[in-house]
């Protein structure tokens, strides 16, 4: 085990979080107004007593974003945790099926499928990891039978309780990231780098996201609002849920 250099850390992450923003401003770029209508509740909005384009508009656009931005930096965050563990353990990402990484520690071979925060899937999607877990056990057994693996789900924020699930173990927040590093408060220390030009990428955010809502606005309004301005929703539910 190495002691990690947390000027590596802030380092990888002025050099990589650009990686994010390009991302989360690209996705924006190429969303098309079509695209959000048809996987958003159109009931919803009315029972929302909405009333006008923009609210509508502001809601789906809003909404996309939220999960878009999650699953992206969800990635990045695996990213910089495979970093962390490669300095620290020599560990790397996983070429098996369902596993993001691999190390050695204390004559223990750890697998480890990490997600962003505790609450990421339902019982089918569990399933489905506990599944590869056992398919990457067998794997690796295949050239060291005598090998001693244990299968862990970390999650890089939240709380978790009782972190022995029988199949793997669930380390979360704090818990994670210390089992990655050995440091028990590099969860608090790598927010600082995180903000590494954040203002002015937001502000390219903000900039790009103010003219997606007028121009969303715009097309809504010709396409779904009749000629006095009233939401047409017979019109706009159909466009949505119409078999044909």
């Amino acid at each position: 085990m190495k002691m990690i250099n947390l000027k590596d850390v802030s380092q990888y992450v002025e050099e990589n979080i650009a990686t994010f923003h390009e991302k989360r401003i690209r996705r924006l770029d190429n969303l098309k107004l079509s695209q959000v209508l048809k996987k958003k509740n159109p009931y919803l909005f009315k029972a929302k007593y909405a009333l006008t384009a923009e609210k509508i508009i502001r809601g789906i656009v809003d909404a996309h974003i939220s999960s878009s931005e999650e699953g992206i930096f969800g990635d990045w965050l695996e990213g910089l945790a495979i970093y962390i563990n490669g300095k620290v353990y020599d560990g790397r990402k996983s070429g098996i099926i369902g596993i993001d990484l691999e190390f050695d520690k204390d004559d223990i071979r750890y697998i480890v499928n990490i997600k962003s925060g505790p609450n990421w899937g339902n019982s089918s999607q569990i399933a489905k990891m506990v599944s590869d877990f056992k398919t990457a056990k067998k794997t690796l057994r295949t050239s060291n039978s005598h090998l001693n693996i244990v299968a862990v789900n970390g999650c890089c924020y939240g709380r978790g309780k009782q972190p022995d699930k029988g199949d793997y173990f669930k380390f979360c927040g704090q818990t994670f990231w210390e089992f990655i590093s050995g440091n028990k408060e590099l969860y608090t220390e790598i927010i600082e780098p995180l903000g590494h030009k954040a203002k002015e990428e937001n502000d390219r955010f903000i900039k790009l996201y103010s003219q997606m809502i007028n121009k969303f606005t715009k097309e809504f309004a010709n396409e779904f609002c009749t000629d006095c301005g009233e939401i047409d929703w017979e019109k706009l539910v159909r466009f949505n849920s119409s078999a044909m």
